[in-house]
């Protein structure tokens, strides 16, 4: 079965959006580029018009150029090899693909397989939850983990001392890709599928972990509360530094009180704690 390839230049902050979108129509496979995205799909599951009112919601905005192509066969795991590089975390965490080698000078070690699901370290909002985690005591916490993707953050949660782990996804291909990750990181939990609402977490977290995007976060943020134990620590990414003051307006009113922020690439992160 033949693959189509569309190879789709844009600026750096809408590569992330244009996965999620496209993974909803039916692309299987990515590749992140240092000029946008390369996209794949079965010849059998491209929907062209779905397609074309993707591209038409962020040309502009995004400045999208894009070539489309037909490739037979791809060996994804050397266009990974070629693609994927190790990200360091300052001296916390080391991220890496399983045919990398290991080093020994980080405090911790994740290896990530990460096929096309999200969050593997290069994106400036993975990359800044993972520093917040090392702000943030888990030893013996219970953590839950929203929208986990490629299931890094719930892996970096074990290595800081998690008691317990709770992971999910509403895409299938994360929930199968996340649970390899667990196996490789030695995680015996197991990711599930569904929103937040559907999963419906019981009891309370010490930690709930978020890194979505800023429509789902404000309108799960009481959710999130809920499910947060007295001076437990909500940890969002996934929305833009002006996007900031709105995240803080609906957090306030639910108790949530702003411990620490930061921003890359025009990304931002926060920590807030339930008072």
């Amino acid at each position: 079965m033949d693959y189509l390839e569309f190879k789709i230049k844009c600026l750096e902050p809408f590569q992330e959006i244009l996965i999620a979108e496209l993974s909803m129509i039916g692309f299987d496979s990515f590749l992140e580029t240092e000029e946008g995205i390369d996209a794949y799909t079965l010849d059998s599951d491209f929907d062209r018009e779905a397609f074309d009112a993707v591209i038409a919601q962020y040309i502009v905005d995004a400045k999208i150029t894009l070539e489309e192509g037909i490739m037979p066969k791809i060996n994804w795991n050397e266009e990974w090899e070629k693609n994927y590089d190790p990200i360091e975390v300052d001296d916390l965490v080391y991220v890496r693909a399983s045919f990398h080698p290991s080093r020994s000078e980080f405090k911790h070690e994740i290896v990530i397989n990460p096929k096309m699901s999200f969050g593997t370290g290069h994106h400036a909002t993975t990359f800044q939850m993972l520093r917040h985690q090392g702000k943030v005591d888990h030893q013996g916490k219970r953590v839950l983990d929203v929208g986990s993707g490629t299931g890094i953050l719930a892996i970096m949660a074990h290595l800081l001392g998690a008691s317990e782990v709770e992971a999910f996804d509403i895409d299938d291909w994360c929930v199968d890709n996340g649970n390899e990750n667990f196996d490789l990181n030695g995680l015996t939990t197991r990711m599930g599928l569904g929103t937040i609402r559907e999963v419906s977490p019981q009891g309370e977290f010490d930690i709930v972990l978020a890194n979505i995007n800023k429509n789902i976060l404000l309108d799960e943020m009481a959710i999130y509360t809920d499910c947060l134990k007295s001076k437990g620590f909500l940890l969002l990414s996934g929305f833009y530094t002006e996007d900031i003051e709105d995240l803080n307006t609906c957090a306030k009113p639910l108790g949530l009180e702003l411990i620490s922020q930061q921003s890359k690439d025009n990304w931002a992160a926060l920590i807030v704690q339930k008072v």
